[in-house]
């Protein structure tokens, strides 16, 4: 991924993707123009041209037991906070608030991605991910989407498959 700096294009690599890289990892980079009004996958997935249906967001939620937890449903999708909490052995699970996220992902809202936060945490991947060979989902900042391999991303962070959204799959 490439942006100007002083006139000249510099290279820029996210903690996601210097993680992948290192685990030899194949993964394409999709750039998109941000908007700052509209920070929705629904809108990138728009921006990209792609089908909404396998571009993910990453969401971070606390449970009553378990601690903090990563969720990757997909954007036109909301989370069924019930089967999230079943799913995690949580009795209830709650959203993590948007100004918490920088100091427990090393990620903001927007380019908050599965890969490569600060600490690892249990995660879970939407079951309708199994549906495609690859997925998107952030690179860990805004403006750029990875194309990845769903068995891939879900060896790499260790993710379980789920049913996490409302009338999705159980």
């Amino acid at each position: 991924m490439a942006v100007k700096h002083n006139g000249k294009k510099k290279e820029i690599k996210t903690n996601a993707m210097r993680m992948l890289d290192a685990a030899k990892i194949g993964y394409e980079v999709y750039e998109y123009e941000v908007d700052e009004n509209d920070l929705s996958g629904s809108h990138i997935a728009d921006s990209l041209g792609l089908d909404h249906r396998f571009v993910f967001k990453t969401l971070v939620a606390k449970g009553d037991r378990t601690g903090y937890i990563v969720f990757c449903i997909p954007v036109d999708e909301k989370i069924d906070l019930k089967k999230a909490a079943a799913v995690s052995g949580n009795k209830s699970v709650q959203m993590v608030p948007v100004k918490d996220l920088l100091p427990l992902t090393g990620y903001i809202r927007g380019g908050c991605s599965p890969i490569g936060m600060k600490k690892k945490y249990p995660t879970y991947l939407d079951r309708s991910a199994l549906d495609f060979p690859r997925i998107t989902v952030s690179s860990g900042m805004r403006g750029a989407q990875l194309l990845i391999s769903v068995d891939a991303l879900m060896a790499f962070v260790e993710a379980v498959p789920a049913g996490l959204t409302y009338g999705g799959p159980d």
